[in-house]
This record gives structure tokens, sequence and C-alpha cells, in this order.
């Protein structure tokens, strides 16, 4: 379907349903009428194909002990092959109810109290708190910024790791909020510095579906051929690819049995979490039938994000509308146009807008703001039209 008959279908008001994007202003911003452009997940129903399945699962009645049938490793498997190069083995795959728990499981298996763990800044703050809040030591570097485009800078990567000895390096690919796809020459460079170092590398792949034209992803654990898979464990979900984040189910894949005993050594000794039926069912349904939804909602990303650089571009040029390869998620730096003023006092009270800002993701970030592009299209022109008149205000 083209992108009007996909918008009057899937678009969802979401007011009054306990989203917490619109119905937790007040909790997280202490206002409500704000233009809600922050949280990562979209205006936009499941693929159809989706909720049948759901609705299929639920008439059953029965929410027991549920095993991951074959029929899931298969789609899982084809869905990665086609797509990126990456055949999943059945023995390879765990579960966890979300990515950023993944994390914080690796953490416990693989690294001990005061251990360090790097992460590039600016990145999704949750992966600040996992480090330091299981008493692990956080190493943050930079990535280098210029004219709105970010790359990381493997010397001072390095130093960090050498000088920290740090342990693991928690990397975020695609990049949020950076909106960078690693290019697989990027992804060896880095993690050849791990390897020389000794350092884990888990991989948080969450947005690997959501990659605009012109960009490819890369799989860490495909790299040059799959010759780090010794260091990698890579972490990712169908939950920003088909908006389930609240249905509780993503991947761990563990190529090396190495790594993988020490992995399940741990998980032995958990309170171990069941496989959520729910998010396994909408999962394996939209990696099995939600490709043309996907590549409609790409568009609406993509539409949407060259009408922000545009009319920006045209309006406020002294606003950076950072480059966007992957996520749906875009950086805006308004340092130029706020000068030593802050960010909130402008968006939030001039503009009216409710958006992630940049110091949440890294201390060196102030000034800068996240805006959120799944979304209807309406909303982000009155976002335009917002900061455009608040800036005159």
């Amino acid at each position: 379907m083209d992108k009007q008959e996909f918008l009057k279908k899937y678009l969802a008001d979401r007011r009054g349903t306990d989203c917490m994007k619109w119905d937790g202003l007040q909790e997280k911003f202490g206002e409500t009428d704000l233009l809600p452009m922050w949280i990562a997940d979209m205006e936009f129903r499941a693929p159809d194909a989706v909720t049948i399945a759901m609705t299929e699962r639920v008439r059953h009645g029965i929410f027991g002990y549920t095993q991951v049938p074959d029929a899931y490793y298969r789609v899982f498997s084809e869905w990665m092959e086609r797509r990126y190069h990456f055949t999943i083995q059945k023995e390879w795959l765990r579960f966890s109810t979300g990515c950023v728990t993944g994390i914080a499981w690796m953490i416990h298996a693989f690294t001990k109290p005061g251990d360090a763990c790097m992460i590039l800044t600016p990145v999704y703050y949750p992966f600040h708190n996992v480090v330091t809040n299981n008493d692990r030591r956080l190493v943050t570097v930079d990535l280098d910024y210029e004219n709105g485009y970010f790359t990381m800078n493997y010397e001072a990567i390095e130093k960090a790791i050498v000088e920290n000895q740090v342990k693991m390096f928690i990397q975020c690919s695609p990049h949020n909020p950076a909106g960078r796809v690693w290019t697989e020459e990027e992804l060896d460079r880095v993690l050849a510095v791990c390897r020389k170092h000794q350092v884990l590398v888990v991989s948080d792949e969450i947005h690997q579906d959501l990659v605009l034209e012109g960009h490819t992803f890369v799989p860490a654990a495909v790299v040059s051929g799959g010759k780090y898979r010794d260091i990698v464990v890579t972490l990712s979900s169908a939950t920003k690819t088909f908006n389930l984040a609240t249905l509780l189910h993503s991947h761990i894949v563990i190529t090396d049995d190495a790594l993988r005993k020490v992995y399940d050594r741990f998980a032995s000794g958990l309170n171990r979490t069941e496989v959520s039926v729910m998010g396994m069912t909408a999962t394996q349904a939209g990696y099995e039938h939600g490709g043309e939804w996907l590549e409609n909602v790409l568009e609406v990303i993509q539409d949407n994000y060259r009408y922000l650089k545009e009319e920006l571009g045209k309006h406020l040029p002294e606003v950076t509308v950072c480059e966007l390869e992957g996520s749906y998620l875009v950086l805006l730096d308004l340092r130029k146009l706020i000068g030593a003023g802050s960010a909130q006092e402008f968006v939030q009270k001039k503009c009216r807008l409710a958006v992630d800002y940049g110091e949440w993701f890294g201390e060196s970030f102030a000034g800068f703001i996240r805006l959120n592009l799944a979304t209807d299209p309406a909303f982000v022109r009155m976002a335009v039209e917002n900061l455009i008149n608040g800036s005159y205000s």
C-alpha cells in the first residue's frame, strides 16, 4: 500500500490508553499540554499479521508454560539471513525480557563488581544506569562530532580501555541517538581494538531493521567473515521493528561455545523468566509477514526526516539536524540557536515540546535534543512550526 493508505490504516490515537509517551507527560515533564516527541515507540499499530496471531493465541485461552517452536527459530534465522547474511543456529539463541535486561545479565555473567564497562556517548541513557546500578565502573568515551555527523575515535577508545582496564564494551549498533549505522570498516576497527585488549563486546542491535535508504546494517557477529564471534554477544529484538516493547521478548545470540557455556552457567543460577508466549507469537508473525509494513514505516520515517531537515534548513539554519542513517530518533543541535541558554527552557516552555535532552545521553551533549520521527507527519509539522515560532518568542 502507499504511504497515505498506510497512515490511514495504522495511525492510532494513543491518548487515554495509559501510553507513557502521551499519558505520562505530567510525571516526566510536569505538564500535560506538550506535543510528545520523546520516548522511542511509534504511533503505528503493529502489522495485521501480528494482531491476528495474538488474537488466535488469546482465543486458545491457555497461557501456561510454552516451548519455543522450531518454526520460530526458522523464521528468525530466515529474516536474519535474508537481510543481514547472518544465519542463526538454534543452539546459539537464548531469550530475555528486553535488551537492557540482556545487558544486565551479560554484566553479571562476564564481569565482577568494580570491573570497568565502556560505552560511547551520547548513548541511550539506560546504558549508563545498567552499568552503575550493577556496581561496575562506567567508562565513557565521547563520539567525535562535526556538522551533524558522529564518528568513533579509535585512539580515545583504546586509551580508555588501557587506562581503565575495561572488561566489557557495550556497543549500540545502529547507534541511538547518534543516528549512525556503523560501516563494516568502522566495526572492524573497534572490534580489533577490543580483541587486542581482551574486551568482551555486547552489541545491542535492537534498531537493526530501521535503516534508511543508502545504508546497510552489518551485525557485529558477521564483520569480516565472523572473525570476532569469540568476543561478541549480540542482543536484538523485534520490539522497535514492529512496536512491541511491552511484550517483553528479546534475543541473546551467542555464537561462541565458550562464551555460551559461561553465560549458561550464570543463567542456571537465576530465578529464570519463562519466554513470553505473546511476545514470541507477535515476533514470529512480524518476521514472517511484517516486511511490507516495515517498508511503509521506513518510508514515513524517511519522509519525516527529509521534511524536518529541509524546513529547519530554510527557517532555522542555526539548528543542525544531525544525519540520520538508522533508527527513527534524530538529534538536533540547538547550541547556535540558544547559546548558553537552557534547552529545556526553550524547547518545553517556548516550543511546547516534550523531547529527550542531550545531557541525558552524555554530559557533553547539553544543547542537543532527540526527536522521535516514527509518528504522524502532522506531528512532525507541528514540532517544526513550534520550534520556528519559539525561536521568535
